[in-house]
């Protein structure tokens, strides 16, 4: 006898169009959407674009949590903006200082069985609470807001069976880690995750969602855990056990693949420089000096992690070499924290509080020195992402970031002779929505503001009928958002796609040379297309549709790659960008910057198949011929050759 998955429940439960058939395209119904700041200026710009009114969904929070440190007009300007954007259109909008969007929504918004769709890549978060939550770019949430379906692909579904218990000083991050050291950060395309096994009954919810929200780091769809008498007891504490329902696979549910983790057989882990998945036992690095901890970010903010914590530091005093930072998830965890008292003993111990925001995980702020050692408890380690060139970046769970930031050195924590601290979740959590605004009813006259820092959408030519580009970048495997569009000191641009694209794969412009936005400048207005060359895994990392808007604006057109990522390649389509992959490795080989490619009739191409016939002519004269291939649905075809989503759904 077989059964369904916990995923292909809920799937099935909001199927709008299509059959539950791995690989096929459907259409779900988004009940609930998330933006935040450094994403949701340009998805609102999306949606009056559209024309919407209001949105038609269950629910809509805007956050403010990436941009918060005002550096200049800009920031602030976007917050006015959501702010106001946020009433006119019957959305929630949490304040700057509530917390991280992740943290908080699964605070006071997540619901088991409903699905959510979030303008950022860690919105999978959800999924610690048994939602279906992914992540998704600005204009696949707005059109979610405006009330369309969201497509996606049928994924495979890896069912992670969990045995045993944590042992002491182990944590879920360490779960996570050693499941990315079994998968990897590339190839996940077209999966989800979903666990089950006895051992889940033994992780609490925070516990789940850190588990959750770094599984984004796979490179899947999303990751779910089932939602029993541990979901029902934090909803309660939060006052909101009315949202829950019991919800788990059967049985006898069939996965497409099952791994088997002993919960009690993971060791303390770390995911070293410059990758997640570049995961090491603690016991194997040998205690590496460390300069820097920073705990917090999305993955490991909780109220759980906090006071563990604070636990330890209690009558201790951080390393003399080490600075220590510590940036609660939210409002709601640092005002439990400055009530119980922990708040006082971080402080004694010597830590840096800051604010209830993403800050350093994104580059904003708290930067490591040249040649430091930085352990964080965040989710991404990409080169250069803390803000410093030649960053060294470990991280760890906040039990080994704890006994690094007292010991000065990075090694197993059950090392370090202390008794692990005691963790029950409280009754009742501090339950505070007043910096959560919400919506004036519908027909309420509410003024958008708009301050001339903030510009439209960039509008996209449809795609010509024969691509005439030059090659102006040619890149390796596991090419980040970050490399495509850096966050750090460019962050508060992204309103301003003229002064943003001028960033476009900064991190990867060499001293005295032109820049790429030059360079790309230049092919465009020469009445040409820019093109991409990439290898495996393109794309990986945020959700932020400015790696497609960008080089859009600077007239990149076409992408050939190994292999592209699920988000960004829907973020091109979005902007009328054509994502191509290789048939062969060789022709990947060959193909150099400043090589020329054409592509004769576009549309037919597209229209008649999955292949595509492409011509090169190198530097040096070479011509050659070579296929391509697309995965692209009739509807993505159509959106393409129009020049992108706006294009169709209208400005």
């Amino acid at each position: 006898m077989s059964g369904k998955t916990l995923i292909g429940k809920i799937l099935a439960a909001h199927l709008v169009e299509g059959e539950l058939v791995v690989g096929q395209e459907i259409k779900i119904r988004i009940d609930q959407t998330l933006c935040q700041d450094a994403t949701g200026t340009m998805a609102f710009l999306e949606l009056e674009a559209m024309g919407v009114e209001r949105v038609r969904t269950e629910l809509s929070v805007a956050y403010i949590d990436h941009n918060t440190c005002q550096f200049g007009p800009e920031n602030p300007n976007d917050h006015l903006y959501l702010q106001s954007v946020a009433a006119a259109k019957g959305v929630y909008f949490s304040r700057p200082g509530n917390g991280i969007c992740h943290q908080v929504h699964l605070e006071r918004f997540d619901i088991p069985g409903k699905t959510l769709l979030g303008s950022d890549s860690h919105t999978p978060t959800g999924g610690g609470i048994g939602m279906v939550a992914i992540g998704a770019g600005g204009l696949d949430v707005a059109l979610a807001m405006a009330g369309v379906p969201f497509s996606l692909r049928v994924p495979k579904v890896i069912g992670i069976k969990l045995t045993g218990k944590l042992r002491p000083w182990v944590a879920a991050k360490d779960v996570i880690l050693h499941l990315l050291s079994m998968l990897s950060t590339k190839g996940n395309v077209g999966t989800a995750v979903e666990y089950f096994g006895p051992g889940v009954a033994s992780l609490s919810v925070p516990e789940r969602a850190t588990i959750t929200n770094m599984g984004t780091e796979l490179g899947v769809t999303t990751s779910v855990f089932p939602s029993d008498a541990k979901t029902r007891a934090f909803l309660r504490a939060q006052g909101r056990e009315h949202a829950w329902r019991a919800l788990a696979a059967d049985a006898h549910a069939v996965y497409d693949r099952v791994l088997e983790i002993d919960l009690g057989g993971v060791e303390p882990m770390a995911a070293c420089p410059s990758s997640p998945d570049n995961v090491r036992r603690l016991a194997e690095l040998g205690g590496i000096k460390v300069d820097q901890v920073i705990i917090g970010s999305c993955t490991n903010s909780s109220f759980k992690d906090l006071m563990m914590v604070a636990q330890v530091l209690k009558g201790r005093h951080v390393h003399p070499e080490v600075s220590l930072a510590i940036a609660p998830g939210s409002r709601q965890v640092l005002d439990m924290l400055a009530r119980n008292g922990a708040l006082a003993d971080l402080i004694a111990a010597g830590a840096r509080i800051l604010e209830s925001a993403c800050g350093p995980c994104i580059g904003q702020g708290i930067s490591p020195a040249n040649d430091a050692v930085s352990v964080r408890t965040f989710n991404r380690n990409f080169a250069g992402r803390t803000g410093t060139k030649g960053d060294r970046c470990y991280l760890t769970s906040p039990e080994t970031a704890v006994m690094a930031a007292l010991t000065g050195r990075l090694t197993d924590p059950r090392e370090g002779g202390l008794a692990y601290p005691v963790w029950r979740q409280p009754r009742h959590f501090l339950i505070d929505d007043s910096m959560v605004i919400p919506p004036p009813p519908p027909g309420t006259a509410t003024p958008i503001v708009r301050k001339d820092t903030i510009g439209a959408p960039p509008a996209c030519s449809p795609y010509p009928v024969t691509v005439d580009g030059d090659v102006l970048l040619k890149v390796g495997d596991k090419i980040t958002t970050d490399h495509i569009m850096p966050a750090g000191e460019f962050l508060k641009y992204r309103s301003n796609i003229p002064a943003y694209a001028k960033a476009v794969f900064h991190p990867l412009n060499q001293e005295g040379q032109p820049t790429f936005a030059a360079r790309a400048a230049d092919v465009r207005d020469r009445g040409r297309q820019g093109v991409v060359v990439a290898g495996e895994s393109y794309g990986q990392g945020s959700s932020r549709e400015h790696a497609a808007i960008c080089p859009m604006y600077l007239g990149v057109r076409l992408i050939l790659a190994l292999s592209i990522e699920r988000i960004h390649a829907a973020n091109l389509v979005n902007f009328g960008i054509l994502p191509l992959i290789f048939q062969n490795r060789a022709d990947y080989e060959r193909l150099v910057q400043g090589a020329h490619v054409t592509i004769a009739d576009v549309p037919g191409q597209l229209r008649s198949g999955a292949a595509v016939t492409l011509a090169a002519v190198l530097p040096d004269g070479t011509l050659f011929h070579f296929s391509c291939r697309h995965a692209l649905t009739a509807e993505e075809v159509a959106l393409v050759l129009a020049g992108g989503r706006l294009n169709v759904t209208g400005r």
